[in-house]
């Protein structure tokens, strides 16, 4: 236990330790959920769970692990579908009475922060595509990790998902961590002049399970 006496533990197969901080009703527009904190111990960034239903060994539970994006969740912007996923995710949950969100802080632009990917939105608008601008500003193309995500899952006490997502890349790193992932739940949103060269390069160069046709 902490100084509040939240719950801390260690994620399995890992020395990190995870605290559980806070939690609380969470009215939205989709209907009530309930909005759980955690914080990796010795770091301040801060990870949120938003959850509907009892999900202690529940199986098959709908899941979207969400990698935050101030631009497309806060603002609205539609160079990106980040926004669109997230409002669709929750409703989505709503809908079927079970499931959570898994918000992760710091993932900004694929884990390079705030203000590297405007940096790389001003190369886009010079041309070049979402993954050429990281590897112009010398940065990895996706550096975000999924350990706390498994966390989350483990201490919601979910035993299987299935993942709201178009991206192999995250189920194949949730697996590595010890996630069950019993089914893929797409997550196409609308193409707009705005996105659609950004939803082509995440298709073509990412592997990203989308559809164009």
């Amino acid at each position: 236990m902490n100084n509040n006496g939240e719950q801390q533990t260690a994620a399995a197969g890992s020395d990190k330790i995870f605290d559980h901080v806070a939690s609380s009703l969470l009215p939205t527009k989709h209907g009530e959920f309930r909005i759980h904190v955690y914080q990796p111990v010795g770091e301040t960034v801060e990870h949120v769970a938003i959850v509907k239903g009892d999900l202690k060994d529940q199986e098959r539970v709908l899941v979207r692990v969400h990698s935050e994006c101030l631009t497309g969740d806060v603002l609205g912007s539609m160079r990106c579908d980040c926004g669109e996923q997230l409002d669709a995710a929750l409703k989505r949950i709503a809908d079927a009475g079970q499931g959570v969100v898994v918000y992760l802080r710091g993932h900004e632009g694929r884990g390079i922060g705030l203000a590297n990917k405007i940096k790389a939105y001003q190369l886009q608008d010079q041309g070049r595509d979402t993954v050429e601008a990281n590897l112009d500003l010398g940065l990895p193309v996706d550096i975000r990790d999924y350990e706390v995500a498994a966390h989350v899952l483990r201490h919601l006490g979910v035993k299987s998902i299935r993942l709201m997502t178009n991206n192999p890349r995250k189920m194949q790193k949730l697996a590595d961590y010890g996630v069950l992932i019993a089914e893929r739940v797409p997550m196409l949103t609308a193409h707009t002049p705005h996105n659609i060269a950004y939803l082509r390069t995440k298709q073509e160069k990412l592997g990203h399970m989308l559809d164009f046709e």
